[in-house]
């Protein structure tokens, strides 16, 4: 019994194929450059060669049929034929406030989807493209939808709603909605899970730090706020997303330079954030090679980025009153202990003690590890994200009748002793290159 999962982005396709026995990944891989003139597939397959070739996917639909195709290639493929995938998940990024959990695609929901795409321009149209590909290719599966939005619809209305005309939320949606949920909801779980605490009894501090960042802050298992708005370009500095900044900045360049509304949005989406500092650099490896080979604008760049994180941590623990956790997970989050050094700095006032030679240790994508010093009244934790693992087993459970909304519903990852089997055969390499590594393992309490 097979479960796959897509996760459809502008000219890209993320999937993976579950064993929901075994509880085992069969295959998991990405379609890139998705109507570009050479499409690439990275595909891997339990137990076999990686297989990376390019193929011409001039849309969503012809890259589903790729990825179907290889899935059931008898020399890297995963499965004999398709009737073995009893469902199928797909991320959507933008749902509104009209879903607070998971739901089973039906043509409203779709049609939600379609209403709301405006709100997520860059993702919600790709979404349902992916969808739509996916739904005349399996026609006979039950398709689910995993919002990113539906984790934050816990919070409040003072936390989402912005001091702007009260009729722009009452006829255009203008509130903040919050994303990277998914994320959220797995990294929440598992914290609490490390803390032995009831996961309605956390209050933590999450930064989901990629190319896309954001923040959350958790009070008793819900979130209550997040730095991510009505888009996903609110909050922190990002890849290439500028973040927060003065809105009137936006009227200043639409009169001294003649920029367009689309060419300002471009901008702001497109070539802002790390690139828009560095003007070179979007990778934070690269920023960081730069940086010790004495660029300024890169060392810059991450004074900047660890600053604006120092804020919202700041703000963010105000808000809770009590942090049991502050957490880093995602790509930077988990693999650049210089940033989460440069964030953690001076944070001792506020109980929140990183412990440097652990800090450097941890980069791993393997295992779930604790930075923080002995005394440190806060925890520290790095855990790495799985969202897909969220969408699966939200999928399965819709499919089953047994699903309901995160607070009445018990993950697998919830367990004290849960562990990814892909991930357990990996650290253990990752601790022969690091034998180090094996200390800073965080344990349940």
């Amino acid at each position: 019994m097979d479960i796959l999962t897509l996760n459809c982005g502008s000219s890209s396709v993320k999937y993976q194929v579950y064993d929901w026995d075994n509880k085992e990944i069969l295959a998991n891989g990405i379609v890139e450059r998705i109507g570009q003139q050479a499409s690439v597939i990275e595909h891997h397959a339990l137990n076999k060669e990686t297989l990376k070739k390019e193929a011409q996917c001039p849309s969503h639909k012809e890259a589903i049929k790729l990825i179907v195709d290889t899935l059931m290639d008898p020399e890297v493929g995963a499965i004999e034929d398709m009737s073995s995938i009893m469902a199928v998940g797909h991320r959507v990024v933008q749902g509104g406030d009209k879903f607070s959990k998971s739901v089973i695609i039906d043509d409203e929901a779709l049609n939600t989807f379609k209403e709301v795409s405006n709100l997520a321009p860059l993702h919600n149209p790709a979404n349902i493209q992916g969808i739509e590909a996916a739904k005349k290719i399996l026609p006979d599966v039950p398709h689910c939808a995993v919002m990113d939005t539906a984790w934050h619809q816990t919070m409040p209305k003072h936390a989402f709603l912005y001091a702007l005309p009260y009729s722009w939320y009452e006829n255009y949606g203008v509130r903040k909605y919050g994303f990277h949920g998914t994320s959220f909801l797995y990294v929440a779980k598992r914290t609490a899970a490390l803390l032995g605490k009831d996961p309605h009894q956390l209050n933590a501090i999450i930064c989901h730090i990629g190319n896309g960042a954001s923040i959350c802050a958790v009070k008793d298992g819900v979130s209550v706020d997040t730095s991510m708005g009505l888009t996903p370009l609110e909050g922190l500095i990002m890849g290439t997303r500028s973040g927060d900044f003065d809105p009137a900045v936006v009227f200043h360049m639409m009169k001294s330079s003649n920029l367009s509304p689309e060419e300002i949005e471009t901008q702001l989406n497109k070539k802002s954030g790390i690139l828009g500092i560095t003007e070179k650099y979007i990778d934070r490896r690269d920023v960081e090679t730069a940086a010790q080979s004495g660029d300024q604008r890169s060392q810059l760049a991450i004074d900047m980025e660890a600053y604006r994180l120092k804020k919202y941590i700041g703000a963010y623990a105000a808000a809770l009153g009590r942090v049991d956790a502050l957490v880093f997970t995602a790509g930077v989050g988990e693999m650049a202990p210089l940033i989460r050094e440069k964030v953690l700095e001076g944070l001792e006032n506020l109980g929140i003690k990183m412990d440097r030679e652990k800090n450097k240790i941890s980069k791993t994508r393997n295992a779930e590890t604790d930075i923080g010093a002995a005394d440190s009244p806060t925890k520290i934790f790095v855990v790495p994200t799985d969202e897909e693992l969220v969408m699966t087993e939200d999928t399965y459970a819709l499919v089953k009748g047994e699903y309901d909304v995160h607070t009445n519903f018990t993950y697998s990852f919830q367990d004290p002793h849960y562990s990814n089997k892909g991930r357990a055969k990996r650290l253990e390499k990752d601790i022969a290159k690091k034998p180090e590594l094996a200390d800073i393992v965080a344990r349940p309490e």
